[in-house]
């Protein structure tokens, strides 16, 4: 599987971080969030486990498209799976920090409910499945990569409307991001000058 190099890739500021979060309801009366979509640079944000936040920012922003939404499972698949966390930081203690920071309104999120089959392939790798049992005994359907796509395109759409030509704010007083991560016998970060897999998915 190839792996990501974090040098030679250009950075790519504005694309957005999708995660998957435990339910929780913004006011009585409203329905369900599940998932939250914000802006790279909230990684940054002095509020999140650093410097955890700040790797997942640099590989979050390298090697991307301008607006770009990536998943939180897609990071997990370019670290094999997952068993590459652990030489860029805590992502299930960067996500729960981001989603006090969405609860506190000290940034902005797109707050998503979505349906158990679309949060599923939002919590699986690109190239995963997802089966789901039918209504008749062992009859299931499977739902793939192409169905992921098309979920993404969705969430594009809402976020499109939700900006409304303002994008996401990030937060404020953001932590510069770094040059690189860490890489095994790698032990330090330098910081740029101020001025199929299931994971990445937080418990449901």
């Amino acid at each position: 599987m190839a792996q990501p190099e974090p040098g030679p890739a250009a950075r790519t500021p504005d694309v957005y971080l999708l995660f998957a979060h435990e339910p929780y309801y913004p006011s009585p009366g409203t329905r369900e969030i599940n998932t939250a979509v914000v802006a790279a640079g909230s990684l940054l944000h002095p509020q999140v486990l650093q410097p955890d936040g700040a790797r997942i920012h640099h590989l979050l922003t390298h090697g991307r498209q301008p607006g770009e939404i990536i998943p939180l499972s897609t990071l997990t698949h370019e670290l094999d799976g997952g068993a590459r966390w652990s030489e860029v930081g805590d992502w299930e203690g960067v996500t729960e920090d981001l989603l006090q920071l969405v609860r506190d309104r000290d940034c902005d999120a797109l707050g998503l409910g979505l349906p158990d089959i679309s949060r599923a392939l939002m919590c699986a790798g690109p190239h995963s499945e997802v089966r789901a049992v039918g209504p008749t005994a062992g009859g299931y359907r499977a739902y793939g990569p192409a169905d992921r796509i098309e979920v993404l395109a969705e969430v594009g759409q809402q976020l499109t409307r939700a900006e409304a030509g303002s994008p996401l704010w990030p937060g404020d007083n953001l932590l510069p991001p770094v040059n690189s991560v860490a890489r095994p016998g790698w032990t330090d970060l330098q910081t740029a000058e101020p001025g199929e897999e299931f994971g990445g998915c937080s418990p449901a």
